[in-house]
């Protein structure tokens, strides 16, 4: 259990210590990864930086998804879930998605472009794992751009999300997979969505 994002920060930076001496690029998932990026940044001396991707939602359960896009246009798209969206709304999705991704590259990021990956090891944060499409695009963006190692690295996910990651990264740190795992929030004794100002905050 943690206590806050932060709480879970600073512990996930302590089961990342030995990757300090690779001089590795962290990159948080906004929102809810950049407190805990940002704490395992600052513990490694590590440069940090933001890569955005977003959930595709269903259009009548907007908290639930079939899949991800990321800035790069990496897609992943869970057939068996999609099952029930037309082709068309499937489209207008990832265009609704695709321009959220252009604003927060503005906003959070400042238009600046990703810190160059190729050849480096690069520790992707979050605040945990559920389903775990926008860590899917986020660590074929960086197999793409060149990455020397790809590290996952959360405090919470599903046995189901380890097993997959485990093949997809080339190391998986998480530091808890509860049994009855059914919701990140679910190990944070304070939880809340992050905002935007938030973000700003530790860049």
């Amino acid at each position: 259990m943690f206590k806050d994002r932060k709480d879970a920060g600073r512990k996930l930076a302590a089961a990342l210590q030995a990757y300090k001496e690779e001089a590795p690029l962290v990159l948080a998932i906004p929102r809810g990864g950049v407190e805990l990026g940002y704490e395992v940044s600052k513990a490694l001396s590590a440069d940090f930086s933001l890569i955005i991707c977003r959930k595709l939602p269903f259009p009548l359960n907007t908290e639930s998804g079939f899949g991800a896009i990321a800035e790069d246009g990496s897609l992943y798209i869970n057939e068996l879930a999609a099952t029930s969206i037309s082709h068309k709304e499937i489209e207008q999705i990832i265009a609704q998605q695709s321009l959220e991704i252009k604003r927060r590259i503005q906003t959070l990021r400042g238009g600046k472009p990703l810190p160059s990956i190729k050849g480096r090891t690069v520790i992707v944060v979050d605040d945990g794992i559920a389903m775990g499409s926008t860590m899917h695009v986020a660590v074929e963006l960086c197999r793409k751009r060149g990455a020397k190692k790809i590290i996952v690295a959360v405090p919470v996910a599903s046995r189901q999300a380890i097993q997959k990651f485990s093949q997809m990264a080339d190391e998986v740190v998480v530091l808890e997979s509860p049994l009855d795992f059914y919701a990140v929030a679910q190990v944070y004794e304070n939880w809340h969505d992050v905002s935007d100002k938030e973000v700003l905050d530790f860049l």
